[in-house]
């Protein structure tokens, strides 16, 4: 049988049906005085770590009213509140944002032994390829076919296509008016001559009917023309409208940031390398990278067997990552090779 001493609580209930306020039981009056004990030992405990705090900073502990004591009735414990905790670094500054160890190093290196400016890209790049005389609008037009004819082709080549366009008449007006035979002609032997006749064609007309013959001034309009992607966008905005947008990153500088540890962890594809250079490196260099990496990759870092003997970054991360393997730009993939 439950003993009527244990009930939690009655009501008594009177003539007229109102219900009156509800008699604790013995169990909840035990449970009660409990949590009052419980409560008057951490208020004393509080008092005291409060005097002590109180005599270490010089300050009277009977000056300062005790609030804590008119808690009492409340039946939760209260619990003290934890702060928050404060992050060290052992006396070291906060960690920064990633960069390459030793990059600056070498990028000296790579400049010095890119001094003489002599590689292919100096003499015969998009930036020397251009009529200087020619108006604006068809300079810029000339960068950028330059460009579009330059993807997986040598520069030599590239500028003696060009140098065959500017012959004919190399303008916006005249590429649409040009059968597709004849432009195969005049830029034939560039790599997939057949498929940049039909983005040239396509291009021209599309800068004719919505540029008024020039060429976009915005990357995302560079990447809207046919055959036109971010590498090409970001160098266009460079030398046609001398605006650094971003890295011109094409197979050269693709490698070489993987060989020299430019890029975190690694990166498989050009863009990726964009995107891993452009998080770290100082937007002051953007526009150089591409000329310097370029021309450092067609005389010493070369695709197959580089000229790690000559390099100035030799001891550097060249060697160990050469280590028994090559690099072929062309294809991005890692091939057997021997020990540079």
């Amino acid at each position: 049988m439950t003993s009527p001493y244990f009930v939690e609580s009655t009501a008594v209930i009177t003539r007229s049906g109102n219900k009156t306020v509800p008699r604790a039981g013995l169990a909840t009056t035990l449970k009660t005085r409990m949590e009052r004990r419980v409560l008057r030992a951490h208020v004393k405990q509080e008092e005291e770590d409060s005097r002590v705090s109180n005599q270490s900073l010089g300050r009277d502990a009977s000056a300062e009213p005790d609030k804590a004591l008119s808690l009492l009735p409340l039946a939760p414990i209260l619990r003290r509140r934890r702060g928050q905790v404060k992050v060290e670094y052992d006396g070291k500054e906060e960690p920064k944002h990633w960069e390459p160890p030793d990059w600056s190093k070498q990028l000296g290196h790579v400049r010095q032994m890119r001094s003489a400016r002599n590689a292919p890209v100096d003499l015969m790049g998009a930036e020397k390829c251009y009529d200087t005389h020619a108006p604006d609008e068809v300079r810029r037009y000339q960068v950028l076919v330059s460009l579009m004819l330059s993807s997986q082709t040598r520069d030599q080549v590239t500028s003696a296509a060009l140098q065959r366009l500017r012959a004919h008449g190399c303008t916006v007006d005249n590429i649409v008016n040009t059968d597709d035979d004849t432009l195969g002609q005049l830029i034939y032997p560039v790599g997939f001559w057949k498929t940049k006749v039909k983005y040239l064609k396509q291009t021209s007309v599309m800068l004719q009917r919505e540029f008024r013959g020039d060429i976009p001034n915005t990357v995302e309009g560079l990447v809207r023309l046919p055959g036109v992607g971010p590498k090409m966008a970001h160098l266009a905005m460079d030398i046609a409208w001398h605006q650094v947008s971003g890295i011109g990153v094409d197979t050269h500088v693709h490698r070489i940031s993987n060989r020299l540890g430019w890029t975190r962890g690694g990166t498989k594809k050009p863009e990726e390398t964009r995107k891993a250079l452009e998080d770290w490196l100082p937007r002051d260099l953007w526009s150089e990278i591409n000329w310097l990496l370029v021309g450092f990759g067609q005389q010493v870092c070369l695709p197959v067997n580089p000229l790690c003997s000559v390099c100035l970054n030799q001891n550097g991360g060249l060697t160990a990552l050469f280590r028994g393997r090559t690099t072929d730009c062309d294809l991005g993939d890692s091939i057997t090779g021997p020990t540079p």
